[in-house]
């Protein structure tokens, strides 16, 4: 069966919460948009994968900050990451107006 959408329906949706959802998935792999519309990670959280994760910003803005890198990297529409599995990373912070529309594609070893 074809599935389609666009990647920016109904970004106003996401309200005052982060929101994902799954587009597409096969065994071993699923590919989510995130909208953010301010959100970080809260103070202390890092993000510790037991899976690579490829993520692209497509609109808005956001800084990920890697452990072991001396400042956060500022993510703008374009910038995208290969983050092999059990980098930790967290969102230090992400644009509201424009909300940030992320694309991540996760996948097992």
């Amino acid at each position: 069966m074809v599935t389609a959408g666009n990647l920016f329906a109904d970004v106003a949706k996401a309200g005052a919460g982060e929101a994902f959802e799954t587009l597409a998935g096969r065994p071993g792999a699923f590919v989510e948009r995130i909208v953010s519309t301010g959100q970080a990670s809260p103070p202390g959280f890092w993000y510790d994968q037991d899976w690579p994760e490829w993520v692209i910003v497509l609109a808005g803005e956001a800084e990920l900050h890697i452990e072991g890198e001396p400042a956060p990297r500022t993510l703008r529409p374009g910038d995208w990451l290969d983050l092999p599995a059990h980098v930790r990373h967290r969102v230090e912070r992400t644009s509201a107006e424009p909300a940030t529309v992320w694309l991540a594609v996760h996948w097992k070893n």
